[in-house]
């Protein structure tokens, strides 16, 4: 095998990893709402300690990224392909670590009977979780055009995140004996929607991988 040939064996071999740590991060982004409106303390339990094997690959593509980097001083497309697979997966852990928090929030709730925003919650949920399937397959096809409706989904998350916010509000007047759910709900409803931002950055990293420059799709 080549230097070449070897080379590009482990760069497709960190992007798979990436591939897998990212579904893995998105489903537990599921498990855990779905723990929530489910009132499931144990499926709760799993998430937090399912993120161990996330954290643990995200490290293991860290690793193979910057030895790829020192042994074989890349430059240009390659270069800027390894550095996006570092970014990504730091984007990916942090989804895996708001779906952590969501499951002690979940924990903290308990058998509690939730409040109404629960239905504007979950359509968060699959917005955030559509935004990060796209992107997935965005940076597997490199289709930037893909990337670029993330940034329209992202307005609707927030558009929602308002909402909620303000029902929330309006709750804690009717039901002061609830401020205790109302403060967790509105936590959730935070990692919810940087989730669906850590989605939008992933597609910023991808218009840098494809076209060599930064952008802002929030503008």
């Amino acid at each position: 095998m080549s230097v070449r040939e070897k080379f590009d064996y482990e760069l497709q071999s960190a992007q798979e990893q990436l591939i897998t740590l990212s579904n893995m991060a998105v489903d537990a982004l599921t498990k855990a709402v779905n723990a929530l409106t489910d009132h499931d303390i144990d499926a709760a339990l799993e998430v937090i300690e399912d993120d161990k094997e996330i954290n643990q690959l995200e490290e293991e593509i860290n690793d193979k990224v910057i030895l790829l980097i020192a042994k074989q001083s890349p430059v240009a497309t390659d270069l800027r392909r390894l550095i996006v697979i570092i970014k990504v997966a730091t984007d990916m852990e942090r989804v895996g670590d708001y779906a952590v928090n969501i499951a002690k929030e979940t924990i903290r709730i308990g058998k509690e009977e939730l409040l109404s925003p629960i239905h504007e919650i979950k359509q968060m949920h699959a917005l955030a979780t559509a935004m990060l399937r796209q992107v997935i397959e965005a940076f597997v096809e490199e289709d930037i055009v893909k990337a670029k409706e993330i940034a329209e989904l992202d307005d609707q998350v927030d558009n929602l995140y308002g909402v909620v916010i303000n029902k929330l509000m309006k709750s804690g007047a009717e039901h002061p004996d609830k401020l205790s759910q109302i403060t967790q709900l509105a936590f959730i409803c935070r990692y919810m929607e940087r989730s669906a931002d850590h989605a939008t950055n992933i597609a910023e990293q991808l218009f840098y991988l494809v076209r060599g420059s930064h952008y802002d799709l929030n503008k």
